[in-house]
């Protein structure tokens, strides 16, 4: 009777260390994967950011200009009416 709850040998499985190698190679390539996901997200962000801080600059750029001959061709008009 007591020999059934007596311990059995325990068999060791020879393959655990490699087993064990390919999960941490499997974790580090997820790893790597999200990391190079987050990476792209914030390049893209990024990008999208410039590009409009680029097209506000233009934006600013083709008024200053709009505004500048504005002010010249008054300034011809005001100066022609003067000379004549």
């Amino acid at each position: 009777m007591l020999a059934k709850f007596k311990p059995l040998p325990t068999v060791t499985d020879p393959d655990f260390d490699k087993r064990e190698a390919e999960r941490e190679a499997e974790r580090e390539a997820i790893r790597a994967a999200r990391l190079a996901e987050k990476q792209a997200k914030k390049d893209a962000v990024a990008m999208a950011e410039q590009a409009k801080l680029d097209a506000e600059a233009k934006l600013r750029e083709e008024a200053d200009l709009s505004r500048k001959s504005t002010q010249r061709a008054e300034l011809m008009a005001m100066y022609g009416r003067k000379r004549r």
